[in-house]
């Protein structure tokens, strides 16, 4: 069955001016352009089309899918089970909110007693399944599977307090940033400081620090466009000048 742009965006709930741009940026081009000039779907685009929408409802940016899809070993069965996979994973973040919810509900009321660390549960889980869903494969290969699996049981044990600490620190961290980047001195004092809040903050996650692991890491900010993209929302070119700022304040 074949679909022009306004049905097939019906079918899957998008709306036209998406499938245009998808078009724009060669993610999805159709089977063949009519006599009067609509862009017309075969079942290999619709086919796609899922898979598109399956990886971007799992969070990837879409020039990562092109790569995907593109690649000579693609297995559009593995590429299903992995989705199947992550939307499992979601649902299982969802239930643990859900029920956390629930049992807020039930202590406002007095019906339970409800310990600080069940109130904070659901959101750790949460924090430990994102990472692992974006970096764990990059960050097991870089620091290897016991000190992933330690990181991420410092994380599910952390107190409230330590949350509260954790969250403040990061605004904090991302404030000075900024304001160092504007400077444009990664030695300056104000870089430095960055520096020392960044290696607080990684302490939050590392059971161990070492200068070669905090180079390590901002390195690999730079070299990952997934780290990077984190960075230049705090300011562009932020992942270098924190690399680079790093190397010096570990000298």
């Amino acid at each position: 069955m074949e679909y022009t742009v306004s049905k097939l965006a019906e079918l899957a709930g998008v709306s036209p001016r998406t499938l245009r741009y998808y078009d724009e940026i060669g993610l999805l081009s159709p089977t063949r352009i009519s006599s009067n000039g609509y862009r017309i779907y075969g079942q290999k685009e619709v086919d796609r089309l899922q898979q598109i929408l399956f990886y971007r409802e799992l969070g990837v940016p879409l020039d990562e899918i092109g790569r995907v899809l593109t690649a000579k070993n693609f297995d559009g069965l593995s590429a299903l089970q992995n989705h199947l996979a992550g939307l499992l994973e979601r649902r299982e973040q969802l239930e643990l909110l859900i029920a956390n919810v629930e049992k807020t509900i039930k202590a406002m009321k007095g019906e339970i007693i409800m310990t600080d660390k069940e109130k904070f549960e659901g959101f750790l889980k949460k924090m430990v399944d994102d990472n692992e869903r974006q970096y764990g494969e990059e960050i097991r290969k870089k620091y290897g599977e016991e000190t992933v699996k330690r990181s991420n049981a410092k994380v599910l044990n952390m107190s409230k307090e330590q949350y509260a600490a954790l969250e403040k620190l990061t605004k904090e961290l991302n404030e000075t940033l900024k304001k160092a980047v504007d400077k444009g001195d990664p030695g300056s004092e104000l870089a430095q400081k960055a520096c020392e809040l960044h290696k607080k903050w990684l302490c939050f996650y590392w059971d161990k620090y070492s200068k070669e692991a905090h180079i390590g890491v901002t390195q690999m900010y730079v070299d990952d466009p997934r780290f990077s993209e984190y960075y230049e929302r705090i300011a562009p070119g932020c992942a270098v000048f924190l690399r680079d700022a790093v190397a010096i304040y570990c000298q």
